[in-house]
Formats: C-alpha cells, sequence, structure tokens
C-alpha cells in the first residue's frame, strides 16, 4: 500500500465527506450557480455560498462575499498583486518565497514596480523582522510574505507583521497555501488586507479550487472581465463583490468538496488537527537526526513550523533518495527545488534541492516508522542503488 508524504503539493487522501459532497454534486444537482432561476441551479449557488461561509468562519471573515474564488493559491496571487500594483509602488518579500509569488513579483519589476527581499537567516529560516520595518520607504505599497515555507515549513507571524504594515499604513498580503486549514489563520488579529489560499492541500479540497479574501477598504482592478450571471444588462464589469474578480463559471463541483473539507476541520477541530501534525513532525525529527549521514534542513522547532521536513543525505542525491523511496517502499515524497529556488537558495541547498517530507492529519505514526526504516536501510552501506 502507497504511504504518501507529499501533502505539501497536494493533500491525499481526501476525508470521505469531501468525495461523497462531489458525488451527491455531480450525480443530484449539477446546476450553474447564479446562472439560471431553476431549482438546480439554485441549489449549486447555495452549495457555492456555503463554501464561501465555512471558509470564512475557518480565517474569521467577516463578510463571505469578500471571499473570490480561483482555481488555486498562483491565481489569487496574481490577482491581487496586478490588481493592487503600479509602476513606481514599492513591494516587499521574503527570500522563502514560493514561485507564485516570485514569479509575478518579478514580471512586475520589469514593469516598474520595486522590489526588497528580506532574509531569512539559518538555522530557522525565520523573518527578520528588524530588516522588514527597515526596508520601508515612501512609496512601499504592499508586504507580501508567505505564511508557511513549503521547504522548510517554518511559519511566519502574521500578527508581528501586521502590526508593522498597520503601523506605516501598507497593505498587508499573505499566501496562506501551506497553512490554510492546517494552522490558525485570523485576517482580523493580523490585519491582512489579501488573504491567498489554494482549496487542495490542508483544506482537503480537491485541486483546481482556491480563493482571495479581499479587505472590504480595499479595491482592485480586475485582470479578467466576463460573465458574472449579475447585471447581465450591461456589457461593464460589476462593481461589487465577489463578482467584480470572479467572472466564468466557477469548478462548483469542486467547491462542493472544498466545502465539505471545510467542514471537516471544523468538526475535528483545528488545535486536534495541529496537536497530531506536530507530534508527527516530531517523530520524524527525532527519528531522522539519529541516522548517520542525514542533515536535516531547518531547527525551527515543530510546534512553529508545518508538518514537513526537508533534509539530504550524504553522498547521495535528493532524487535518488526519493527513488529508493518510491520504489522500495512505495513511500511518496518530493525531491528537488519545490517551485522556490529563492528559499533553497537562502539554505545552501542550490541546484539540487532537498528531499521534502510533508505530512497531514490522515498520515500515521506506524507510516513514519517506514519511512525511518527506509532511510536507515539507506544509509547502510551495503545498499546498492
Amino acid at each position: 500500500m502507497v504511504i504518501y508524504m507529499d501533502n505539501a503539493a497536494t493533500s491525499y487522501p481526501k476525508p470521505q465527506e469531501v468525495l461523497s459532497a462531489m458525488n451527491y454534486f455531480f450525480q443530484e444537482v449539477g446546476g450553474n450557480p447564479g446562472r439560471s432561476g431553476h431549482r438546480l441551479s439554485l441549489k449549486s449557488g447555495e452549495i457555492v455560498y456555503d463554501t464561501r461561509d465555512v471558509l470564512a468562519r475557518l480565517f474569521h471573515i467577516e463578510d463571505p462575499l469578500q471571499i473570490v474564488f480561483t482555481l488555486n493559491a498562483t491565481m489569487a496571487i496574481n490577482i491581487a498583486l496586478s490588481g493592487l500594483l503600479k509602476p513606481g509602488d514599492h513591494v516587499i518579500t521574503s527570500t522563502m518565497e514560493h514561485n507564485s509569488m516570485a514569479r509575478p513579483l518579478r514580471y512586475l519589476e520589469e514593469k516598474g514596480v520595486e522590489l526588497t527581499r528580506i532574509d531569512c537567516p539559518a538555522p530557522t529560516f525565520q523573518l527578520d523582522l528588524e530588516q522588514l520595518e527597515k526596508s520601508i520607504r515612501k512609496n512601499t505599497r504592499l508586504i507580501a510574505v508567505v505564511h508557511g515555507s513549503n521547504v522548510v515549513g517554518t511559519v511566519f507571524p502574521l500578527e508581528e507583521i501586521g502590526k508593522i504594515a498597520r503601523k506605516h499604513g501598507i497593505c498587508f498580503m499573505v499566501d496562506a497555501a501551506q497553512t490554510a486549514g492546517a494552522y490558525p489563520v485570523d485576517v482580523q488579529k493580523a490585519g491582512i488586507h489579501l488573504l491567498a489560499f489554494t482549496g487542495h492541500k490542508g483544506l482537503f479540497g480537491p485541486q483546481g479550487t482556491g480563493g482571495l479574501y479581499v479587505d472590504p477598504g480595499l479595491r482592485l482592478e480586475s485582470i479578467y472581465r466576463g460573465g458574472t450571471g449579475s447585471k447581465s444588462e450591461e456589457d461593464r464589469q460589476p462593481d461589487f463583490m465577489p463578482d467584480t474578480l470572479e467572472s466564468g463559471t466557477p469548478n462548483a463541483m469542486g467547491l462542493a468538496g472544498l466545502g465539505a473539507g471545510g467542514n471537516y476541520i471544523l468538526r475535528e477541530g483545528l488545535p486536534t488537527i495541529r496537536k497530531k501534525e506536530i507530534e508527527l513532525t516530531n517523530q520524524v525529527v527525532q527519528g531522522l537526526s539519529s541516522i548517520p549521514g542525514v542533515f536535516i534542513v531547518g531547527e525551527e522547532k515543530a510546534e512553529n513550523r508545518m508538518p514537513l521536513v526537508s533534509f539530504v543525505m550524504k553522498g547521495l542525491t535528493p532524487s535518488t533518495v526519493g527513488e529508493f523511496l518510491d520504489e522500495r517502499y512505495d513511500i511518496m515524497t518530493r525531491v528537488g527545488l519545490h517551485c522556490s529556488p529563492w528559499a533553497h537558495q537562502s539554505m545552501g541547498t542550490f541546484p539540487e534541492g532537498t528531499v521534502r517530507v510533508s505530512l497531514s492529519y490522515l498520515n500515521t505514526p506506524s507510516q513514519v516508522d517506514t519511512l525511518l526504516q527506509a532511510v536507515r536501510e539507506l544509509s547502510r552501506e551495503e545498499v546498492k542503488l
């Protein structure tokens, strides 16, 4: 049986209710939300709204209509950055960003947006808050950072960053691709103006789902326009949320699954989920630390990191390790740069990258034991690859 430990890419397996919700939509609903007045269209619209409501509860968002649905966090980040920033604006980000943030920022830099990257020094790779505040300029428009690193798992202190942003009157944007559903996110406490998230990781939804929260006091310019099901008599984009930023038929069946994933998290309780993931992470860290030739990248404690561990093995490439784990033990991990070259450059693991073990609430201690057994076997000299 496959042991899946690549949850930072996509969570798997999903809770049964996620599959049931999508199956129900496919077999019993199927209508286009907000595009017709018949009962199946209305039911579809109700399901989509219920998913907004569940996410609003998870992220402490007052108005669910301030959530714009997207295909993933990457799309949400692009909508936010391109809809907010203009040539001459200054953005502050970190050196631990995923390419979903790095690439659109580099593109906007070419168009005249100024960019500053804040170091995240070893061994914890935490954001240097003092350097961040010193980097603020008169034209600084936005602080845009990842919440939880997809490479080493380090979680940035959102409330402290939010205080700096409020102090200087700057917009604050967070990439919560790794933390949404798996770590507390409170847009009110942290003063977050823009929150990008994906549905297919910690929220246990399917691929092709995600979203962007936009603070009610912030207006973004839409980067695409079209049918919304509202004000169909007009050939201009509606000016109200979420329609102004949400054109085209949504992935309603996927959103049904995402809503079910959110309800699963609310029922299980985020503290319960966090507790188990911390225990599993500590088990991985302690076990790998005892194996000769294994070096764990990053020393942040499990209580302040996502349930993922990156490591390298002496004399072996990450791809060799990943292939061994897959072929000999049916263990699925991810190797390489994890779409985060900035992070690996900061960590000193560029260009080969690392082996990343990323866990979820649905992994078990016995699966971790199997992983550790496999790495111990690989570390022995008699293993022939």
